[in-house]
Parts: structure tokens; C-alpha cells; sequence
């Protein structure tokens, strides 16, 4: 069964929009919005399983230049 997560992100000033396109690029991201509030960027993943998460936000959502600080929530119900 497939794991979701939305994946909420800290940018520098200015960088949102940036981080927002390369992050739709990515293989595993279905989504990924400019938000107002604590978090800039709001991005839902979805990967087979549980261990492809982790390296999908550290690999590949994290090394997105501009980002500051990220938090993962995996999708516990659909």
C-alpha cells in the first residue's frame, strides 16, 4: 500500500517559489504549494513503502537550495 506524507517547509526569504518548482520535478512528490504562515511550501509525497520516505525528504526534498528546515507527517489513515 502506497505511504503518503506532506512534508512541511521552512525557506529563506524569497525562495519560496523556487523551492516550490524544483520540488514538482521530483520523482515521489504529487503536490507541492506556496503557503502563507509558518511554513512556506506544503508538499505531499507518496512512495510505495515506509523506508523509501526518509530518503525521498533527505535525498532529494532536502538538498533543494533555499530550503531552511523541513517537517515530514506520514499519512497515517487514507
Amino acid at each position: 500500500m502506497p505511504v503518503h506524507a506532506y512534508i512541511l517547509v521552512q525557506t529563506e526569504v524569497g525562495r519560496a517559489a523556487g523551492v516550490t518548482e524544483q520540488a514538482q520535478s521530483i520523482e515521489g512528490v504529487t503536490e507541492a504549494h506556496e503557503v502563507m504562515g509558518s511554513y512556506d511550501v506544503i508538499i505531499k509525497a507518496t512512495v510505495e513503502q515506509l523506508d523509501q520516505l526518509g530518503p525521498t525528504v533527505v535525498h532529494k526534498v532536502q538538498a533543494i537550495q533555499g530550503i531552511t528546515r523541513t517537517i515530514t507527517c506520514p499519512v497515517t489513515h487514507t
